[in-house]
């Protein structure tokens, strides 16, 4: 697949910071291979690239520590999350020094009159989630994994929720980060809304960290709603059932969660989660609100549903069949892997405007079908998201080839309709050949900014640009 590519490394000044550091953090810094090797890895198909040393700070003026060491020798910074980044992340193409933030996972402040709540980044959203549930709040954002708040921020994270509640991009209110020189900023304060200068918090949010380090970030809250329904509903075709998700979506329905799976996807669903839905397009979705008005979505959803075709159609508030339906749901991911044990998933990603979405699952699956390649489908139709997974035998050439040339031939499709090449996956090493193809210039103001923010090249080198 993609032929990763190793930087320049200074073993002399990699040996120098990892001494130095081993003096301030003792045990907390290790160097062991099995632990390098763990924190280069990540839910990707890309090979592993391990760092020189992980170290495991417990506070912001730790990671500056560390952060002005590697500065000052010239040695690469890599942040590290929880490892379910998608594109290479995490990956030390130059060797250097990963920073895990794991153990920064306190909730600082929750602010249940403010709907806001203060975090440091190793908190992920299932413990957030936990900690909330008593206040009778939540935070919505939720890409599958139970990835660290931190790392969702650095990827601009999106996911089920993401029709109703926004991404990552609109969750975060303000930033504390370690810039790459060491200094700590703060890009904002907890106000819903200002005009203070440039906006810092989206430049670091999706920054992918090679711009700087999350230390702490406040975060949008929501109130848990009163009811919660979900609803299945089968159709004859893609087409027909991304006619129905954008007809409920014009229509002003205020659909929670609406994810599509195709055929494929729901017979590996069946199989692995122990369900019985038709093998044909799904859509599942969740209405959130008061009983009454949760009810009142769901049925006008299934009167749109009919006229588009849709078949099936149920809806149930038992909180055990919903967690059921959407736990089944996050297992997508392994229970398409068990259609060809042995093969490898490479999960890949494109957005199109929503009235182009039917048309482009079904020249994906086309493409799939032709290149004799198995690719499950399933997508966030609420945003004109969806994600193919590749299984492939990684040890053939030839399906390799052909699974590089697949994502390609996606991403030109995806441009072909004024679309992105990745909506919620990021751009780490995996994608960094496509950028400029789809922003052209823009990419090199980015670099403007990487350069003049990052004039040494140490944070997370080898991503995005």
């Amino acid at each position: 697949m993609v032929a990763l590519q190793s930087l320049p490394r200074d073993a002399d000044a990699v040996a120098t910071v990892v001494g130095i550091l081993r003096g301030r953090l003792g045990p907390r810094l290790q160097t062991g291979e099995a632990f390098r090797r763990h924190h280069s890895h990540s839910a990707t198909w890309l090979d592993a690239q391990p760092p020189d040393a992980v170290a495991q700070p417990e506070s912001t003026a730790e990671v500056a520590e560390i952060v002005r060491t590697c500065a000052a020798h010239r040695v690469p910074v890599v942040p590290f999350g929880t490892g379910t980044s998608l594109e290479g992340g995490v990956n030390a193409p130059g060797g250097g020094i990963c920073v895990t933030l794991a153990g920064m996972d306190r909730i600082l402040a929750v602010h249940a009159e403010d709907l806001d709540c203060t975090v440091q980044p190793g908190v992920t959203r299932k413990a957030l989630n936990t900690h909330l549930r008593d206040a009778g709040l939540f935070f919505p954002i939720d890409p599958g994994a139970d990835a660290s708040l931190g790392g969702m921020a650095s990827t601009r994270a999106s996911g089920t929720n993401a029709v109703r509640y926004g991404t990552m991009r609109d969750a975060v209110l303000s930033l504390e980060a370690v810039m790459p020189d060491g200094r700590v900023i703060r890009t904002a304060s907890r106000a819903r809304k200002t005009s203070a200068g440039y906006d810092l918090t989206r430049l670091l949010v999706g920054a992918e960290g090679t711009l700087g380090l999350i230390t702490e970030l406040t975060l949008r809250l929501h109130g848990i709603p009163e009811a919660i329904t979900a609803a299945a509903c089968s159709f004859p075709s893609v087409a027909a059932a991304c006619e129905a998700a954008m007809l409920a979506i014009q229509s002003g329905v205020p659909v929670a969660r609406m994810e599509l799976l195709d055929a494929l996807q729901v017979g590996a669903c069946n199989r692995y989660s122990k369900l019985d839905l038709p093998e044909a397009p799904l859509l599942l979705l969740e209405f959130h609100g008061s009983p009454a008005h949760a009810a009142e979505q769901a049925e006008t959803f299934g009167a749109i549903a009919e006229d588009t075709g849709g078949t099936g159609f149920r809806w149930t508030a038992s909180t055990e069949e919903r967690t059921a339906l959407w736990q089944a749901r996050h297992d997508a991911y392994w229970a398409a892997c068990a259609l060809r044990p042995g093969a490898r998933g490479l999960s890949t990603d494109v957005c199109v405007p929503i009235g182009r979405l039917g048309e482009a699952v079904e020249a994906a699956q086309a493409k799939a079908r032709a290149m004799d390649l198995l690719a499950p489908v399933l997508g966030h139709v609420g945003d004109g998201n969806f994600h193919v997974l590749l299984l492939v035998d990684v040890d053939s050439a030839e399906e390799r080839a052909a699974a590089n040339a697949y994502v390609a031939w996606l991403a030109e499709l995806a441009w072909s309709m004024d679309g992105t090449c990745t909506g919620e996956h990021g751009i780490g090493q995996g994608k960094r050949a496509l950028l400029r193809r789809e922003l052209g210039e823009a990419v090199d103001v980015m670099g403007a900014v990487k350069a003049a923010l990052d004039p040494l090249g140490i944070m997370n080198p080898g991503k995005v640009v």
